[in-house]
């Protein structure tokens, strides 16, 4: 056997460098997302993907605990071939770990957003920008909590099915009332914040701009991200990608599917379109893989959260080299 050969396979493990690449079967092989060193070291790394596993805030159905390992299992073909549409190899260009999951004490429910706060702080006192896969989408609070420590008041970008702004008494730990706690907190500016793909009804709009997904279809998904855009300017930005922002037939395994919503290459374009703005930080979430099928969400996921590092890896100036018409 060639020392070649000897390095193939488990590269969550057997890795040596953040950016090295070795080949894996894409059926087999420790789990890790897209193949990346599983590692608590973040010294020199630029973005840290980290696992969130918690659904006890959902309101349908759960589930969404096991999302982090089925977005990674379904991350390892993206591992395989350079980025589409860009052109490289995202992790020659980018020092990624993945930093295995939250520790949580489910038990004790009034923990959870403490803990998940503390986990993020300590990830981004390192400097790297974080990719977190949720979970159900309260995470998404304690994760801007932590954001803000660093950057202050930030512009949330939210891909979602549901405003997730109801009624907030401070008290409260669901999915859909985060917003507007970390709105009353002052974590998110709601004067350059936007959500994309709501289909659902709400009282108030407490100030965001909202682009539901009829709007998205009649004036197509280049409108909404040049609304998104302008209205973020040069703040930093936070995406919150809830998978039920798709529509059901592209993304069965969530909680709370609604009809009506926007396709996977909707939703992958407007992501790659954030190549602008000051990306800071983003979740992926309410990916329920028991109600999955042929593990489409799961797919939809991983490929959302790989084209922001791609993105990522390309602003950090990672040459592209498609031939072809993008």
């Amino acid at each position: 056997m060639s020392k070649e050969t000897e390095k193939q396979g488990d590269g969550a493990f057997r890795l040596e460098d953040n950016r090295e690449l070795i080949h894996e079967f894409t059926y087999s092989g420790a789990l890790s997302f897209c193949r990346r060193k599983y590692s608590r070291d973040t010294k020199n790394v630029e973005v840290v993907v980290s696992g969130i596993p918690y659904d006890n805030a959902v309101t349908n159905r759960p589930g969404t605990r096991f999302g982090p390992r089925a977005i990674r299992a379904a991350s390892t073909q993206l591992a395989e071939l350079q980025h589409f549409p860009y052109g490289f190899e995202p992790f020659k260009h980018l020092s990624v770990i993945d930093y295995g999951d939250c520790e949580l004490d489910i038990h004790q429910p009034t923990t959870i957003f403490d803990d998940i706060e503390s986990h993020a702080t300590k990830i981004l006192k390192s400097n790297a920008k974080m990719v977190s896969l949720g979970g159900d989408h309260s995470i998404t609070y304690p994760l801007l909590k932590a954001h803000a420590k660093k950057y202050g008041p930030m512009t949330l970008i939210q891909f979602d099915a549901h405003c997730d702004t109801w009624t907030d008494d401070g008290k409260r730990f669901d999915h859909g009332t985060m917003f507007a706690r970390a709105a009353n907190e002052g974590i998110i500016d709601v004067t350059k914040s936007t959500q994309i793909g709501l289909r659902t009804y709400n009282d108030t709009d407490y100030g965001f701009e909202i682009l539901t997904s009829p709007w998205v279809h009649r004036n197509g998904i280049q409108a909404a991200i040049e609304i998104a855009l302008k209205r973020a300017e040069d703040t930093p930005v936070y995406l919150s990608f809830d998978i039920d922002g798709l529509d059901p037939a592209f993304a069965p395994g969530t909680g709370t599917p609604v009809c009506g919503g926007l396709a996977s290459w909707q939703g992958l374009e407007f992501v790659r379109a954030l190549e602008p703005l000051n990306l800071i930080g983003m979740d992926i979430v309410e990916v329920s893989p028991a109600y999955d099928t042929a593990e489409i969400t799961a797919l939809a996921a991983a490929n959302i959260a790989y084209d922001w590092i791609a993105l990522i890896a390309k602003k950090n100036g990672a040459p592209c080299s498609f031939v072809g018409k993008i």
